[in-house]
């Protein structure tokens, strides 16, 4: 059985009328963390807008033009790409297992244009839509059926498994804890969690000597014990929690870090970036960053309730799960608390990919905010 999206016409808004329920209270903490984010790269460039700052910028300001379509565009639109959209992520992790560029010992990267771009970031929000999509219309009966979770599962498994072959066990893990967050949204059966964390707990010692790289597993042995080898594997680690740790209350001041500025401290400008903030800034200013990434939660959880369609809903809970994945790992890994895996801090780390992908997950949610009151429907045909 086909389905049809009927969305009443009585319903379409203006731009202007879109305009005035933009959501400002998500817009501006949004841009907050992408001003701080050129502050602290450009204090990672030696006090200059090279080689961070200002292509950072530049890559902020295109990827704005991005948000504001996806944010006023029509919400049916969305709703009718997302399946297209999926394809055209899936397509792109393909490509990059034959024609990737490699870099720091993983197949991660296609270049266009002589640009890099890491597919397995757009993935994130493709696979929010599409199971947004695949969730929104099914009823209280239709989401306790074990199969109409198989289709879902699919999605979600086909680009972990290629994003684990590349290897990038950060993004495939990201998507796995994505795809379950909404299974939990929508109300999947507990038992089943219960069940699939038994089966990955059988499943650790295969994972262990068949699945992952032996630089992988030295990355979980030094996390557990990290000054194995402080000059090898856990250099990083070491070098992150020396550099935080004396910033202090109110820090070193600004380009002041020894360790970032001495370049002791490695990808300060990627993954790394928020050591280099408490460094220079202290705990206040690490506070401050958390402050604004927890009130960009608080509202996407609350756009996501005040919303009246289960489209818009969902899109807004699987960017919240997303967006919050994203800073717990890193800032988990950042202080020892958990292995060490390349994911970047949402809107703070160089790079535009990631940068790209947030903003469409920005965009969407404020597509959700603007459309929330009005009624989408599905008729079976």
């Amino acid at each position: 059985m086909s389905t049809q999206i009927r969305i009443s016409n009585a319903n379409m808004m203006t731009f202007s009328e879109k305009l005035k329920r933009f959501s400002w209270a998500l817009f501006i903490p949004m841009c907050l963390v992408l001003i701080l984010s050129e502050v602290v790269l450009y204090s990672a460039g030696g006090g200059s807008w090279q080689p961070f700052a200002l292509s950072q910028l530049i890559k902020i300001v295109f990827c704005m033009g991005i948000f504001a379509f996806t944010s006023f565009s029509n919400i049916k639109f969305w709703i009718k790409s997302a399946y297209f959209i999926y394809a055209i992520a899936l397509i792109l992790i393909v490509l990059v297992t034959f024609i990737g560029h490699t870099g720091m010992g993983a197949q991660r990267w296609l270049n266009v244009a002589g640009i890099n771009i890491q597919p397995s970031e757009f993935i994130k929000m493709a696979l929010v839509l599409v199971l947004a999509r695949h969730f929104a219309w099914m009823n209280s009966v239709d989401l306790t059926k074990f199969k109409n979770y198989l289709v879902p599962t699919l999605l979600m498994l086909i680009p972990f498994c290629l994003i684990v072959m590349q290897p990038d066990l950060g993004t495939a893990v990201s998507i796995g804890l994505i795809t379950l967050g909404m299974f939990f949204i929508v109300g999947a059966n507990k038992k089943w969690f219960y069940i699939g964390g038994v089966l990955l707990i059988l499943a650790a010692p295969v994972v262990w000597y068949g699945g992952l790289h032996q630089y992988q597993r030295d990355r979980i042995i030094t996390f557990i014990n990290p000054d194995q080898d402080s000059r090898g594997a856990g250099y990083q680690i070491n070098q992150a929690k020396i550099a935080f740790g004396s910033g202090g209350i109110l820090g070193k001041g600004y380009m002041n870090g020894s360790q970032s500025q001495q370049s002791f401290l490695p990808e300060k400008q990627t993954d790394f970036i928020f050591t280099m903030l408490g460094e220079e800034f202290g705990f206040v200013g690490a506070f401050i960053l958390l402050l604004l990434y927890s009130v960009i939660v608080a509202i996407l959880f609350w756009t996501a309730k005040t919303c009246r369609n289960r489209f818009g809903q969902l899109v807004c809970f699987g960017f919240m799960l997303n967006f919050f994945i994203y800073y717990f790992i890193n800032i988990s890994m950042v202080l020892g608390l958990a292995p060490t895996v390349g994911v970047p801090l949402p809107l703070m780390s160089f790079g535009g990919s990631s940068l790209m992908s947030l903003l469409f997950g920005f965009g969407l949610s404020q597509n959700a905010h603007i459309h929330k009151d009005q009624q989408l429907s599905a008729k079976g045909s």
